[in-house]
């Protein structure tokens, strides 16, 4: 987990990933290992530069170089097989492919072809050998997502391209008929254009996400990643809540740091899976607190998800104006799982556990100073900096930072360990956005987002003619499709694809571009956490041992506030508030009543009232439709919602007393049909 606090020696690569978008890469070592590293190392340097002394010729110029040098060490980083079954070291194929994607990568600019001006001028009217390179790059992006990510997204795209070139060979009265492209257009729109490889994706992850996850690697080697996890255990060690709140802590603080959720569930619950076996907690409960918790790291400021940055691109807003939208869903969702985890002490008889004596304060006074660089990323981005100049200043402070602890020096290997090591975790996410650009460019030339987009809405709109009911019913569609993507590709490509289709029916209803962006984000996130493959509960199941199916159902029930909370971004005008867009009053009773709902749903999913006990069959349903009714943030709901959480608790409280003075942990195994185990 992170750096050994007692050692100085350099760990490569670092025990925390960077991205959850991804198979397991090859653990590769001597030359090969060195030479990867070493050619990583340049590329991290490019990217610094670029951040102060951007490239003359333009920013896909630098696409182009971005590409050349991270798309072979795909294949040289990545297995051609799937899991831990194929070879740690490179075959020969794999040279060959890593030789070829520099090839096509660096055509564009050769000098004898008429360099990068005489591509550019090819626009349009690319030569056969142009196309003959094109195509290669087209087959080696779509097996380098493979490598990183499965088959799914590799289909995906197959998919649209398939629907640009034989679309026109639907009828002609079919809404998502085209004209059709032949193959030439469709590799100039990929190879020789701002929309297809060297689009927004790619250009997001070559200038932010790289900056970031470099700059998790300086915080992770400069000893921060164990500082939180050790604060979140001291913070907490004399409740009897203590292990379920270190673990959702320790979650919030380091996905500030990682902004992923799978690789933060695992490291979180490396430690903290003893405390919460040793709590009583069974397995599959605990596995699926962590899963929640981890994919909180992906909604989590000041580094969220590689998605974000999208959005940010997307809508031409600053990264600060996202990190702001994200706040008060991110406090909502935590609250959610915290409330549960005081449920489930009583629910499964949780037990006060015993951990070193180790005093927050004196943490804090000894190590707080690895919050520093969190701050001063909000504070640059606050005095209008670059959010690429803002990370790479932050990442500085945290170097500069690391010489106040010893054993946790950035040395020069550190620092050739963590910038390879940034640049290394990134290789997915490269993949996953050059393979996007195959989806948004196939979208543009044909009008596919559009045209899906009228679907959707026009599907509503057969059932019901009311403008609300259209707008409610297209949400519900819309969160129906997004969970389904998102079964099958990346949260990346998930938000990319959602964008494109989605996106244009919640405009085109007048949903404002903020609250469908953030909507489509949120539930291209929640994948991670939903059944059948929510990746996040696969991992911690592989932490605690239990069984998976059931993990990923409990760390359904933690997360369930974050599904149905962005609903509320998009139904009524009010919901924008959530996002702190709006009046300080409004923001405020908004989240004061989203908070309420937030506890409905906890009541109705854990089947405890807090501070009264148990939950009877009536209580839960009266707190699930209280939850639902508050999220639709107009008065009458609001009151009704009110009223019904207010008959819940009521309900609970009779119910209580009539059975008698039972002991609340005693009420609730009764409640639940549970009988007392040994566990530990």
């Amino acid at each position: 987990m992170g750096v050994d606090r007692s050692s100085s020696a350099v760990v490569d690569p670092p025990a925390v990933h960077y991205d959850d978008e991804e198979l397991p890469a090859r653990s590769l070592s001597g030359r090969i290992g060195l030479g990867v590293s070493l050619v990583a190392f340049a590329v991290a340097l490019l990217v610094l530069w670029q951040v102060f002394r951007p490239l003359a010729r333009g920013s896909q110029f630098y696409l182009i170089i971005f590409l050349a040098g991270t798309l072979p060490l795909v294949f040289l980083a990545y297995r051609s097989r799937f899991g831990k079954g194929g070879r740690e070291r490179p075959t020969p194929a794999d040279w060959l492919l890593a030789a070829l994607a520099l090839i096509a990568c660096l055509y564009p600019v050769n000098p004898f072809r008429g360099g990068y001006d005489g591509f550019l001028d090819r626009q349009g009217l690319l030569q056969p050998i142009d196309i003959i390179f094109g195509a290669a790059l087209l087959i080696l992006v779509v097996e380098a997502c493979r490598r990183t990510t499965g088959l799914a997204l590799p289909i995906v795209c197959l998919a649209f391209l398939a629907y640009g070139y034989y679309g026109g060979l639907l009828p002609q009265n079919w809404p998502i008929a085209h004209a059709g492209l032949d193959f030439a257009q469709i590799v100039d729109a990929l190879y020789n254009s701002g929309s297809g490889f060297y689009g927004t994706p790619l250009d997001v992850a070559a200038t932010y996400i790289v900056l970031f996850t470099i700059y998790g690697a300086v915080l992770d080697l400069s000893g921060a990643s164990r500082f939180f996890v050790d604060l979140s255990v001291a913070a907490f060690r004399r409740s009897r809540s203590a292990a379920g709140r270190t673990a959702v802590a320790a979650g919030f603080l380091l996905g500030t740091v990682s902004g992923s959720g799978t690789a933060t569930a695992v490291s979180v619950g490396a430690v903290t899976w003893p405390l919460l076996r040793r709590a009583g907690y069974p397995p599959e409960q605990a596995g699926g607190m962590l899963a929640a918790a981890g994919v909180g790291a992906i909604l989590s400021p000041p580094t969220l998800g590689a998605a974000a940055f999208i959005v940010a691109e997307y809508l031409d807003v600053s990264y600060l104006t996202v990190l702001g939208w994200a706040t008060i869903p991110t406090l909502l969702y935590y609250l959610g799982i915290l409330l549960a985890v005081e449920i489930d002490v009583r629910r499964f008889r949780v037990r006060s556990i015993e951990v070193p004596a180790t005093s927050a304060w004196r943490l804090l006074l000894r190590f707080g100073y690895h919050f520093s660089s969190l701050i001063l990323i909000v504070v640059l981005l606050a005095l209008d900096v670059s959010a690429t100049r803002a990370v790479v200043y932050a990442t500085l402070a945290a170097f500069l930072l690391s010489f106040l602890d010893p054993r946790c020096r950035m040395t020069p290997p550190r620092v050739f360990t963590a910038l390879s090591a940034g640049v290394r975790g990134v290789l997915p996410v490269v993949a996953v956005c050059a393979a996007a650009g195959i989806i948004t460019a196939t979208t543009t030339k044909t009008g596919l987002g559009a045209q899906l987009a009228s679907l959707l809405v026009s599907g509503a709109q057969a059932v019901t003619s009311n403008p609300t009911a259209v707008l409610a019913l297209t949400v519900v569609l819309a969160a129906v499709a997004l969970a389904i993507l998102g079964l099958a590709v990346p949260v990346t490509a998930s938000f990319i694809i959602g964008w494109v289709i989605i996106g244009p029916a919640l405009l085109g209803l007048g949903v404002p571009a903020p609250a469908a962006a953030m909507f489509v984000f949120y539930y291209s996130v929640l994948s991670e956490v939903t059944p059948p493959t929510a990746l996040a509960a696969v991992g911690a199941s592989a932490i605690t041992g239990g069984r998976t199916v059931p993990t990923m159902w409990q760390a359904l029930k933690y997360a369930l506030p974050a599904f149905l909370v962005p609903v509320a971004f998009v139904l009524t005008d009010s919901g924008s508030s959530l996002l702190a867009r709006g009046s300080f009053v409004d923001i405020l009773w908004t989240t004061v009543v989203a908070a309420l709902a937030v506890l409905g749903l906890a009541v109705a999913t854990g089947g405890w009232v807090p501070g009264i006990g148990a939950a009877g069959t009536p209580s839960r349903l009266l707190a699930a439709v209280a939850g639902l009714l508050l999220l639709y943030l107009e008065p009458l709901t609001i009151a009704i919602g009110v009223t019904a959480l207010v008959a819940a608790a009521g309900w609970a409280f009779v119910r209580r007393r009539s059975a008698g003075s039972i002991p609340e942990d005693s009420a609730g195994l009764a409640e639940d049909g549970e009988t007392p185990t040994e566990r530990g």
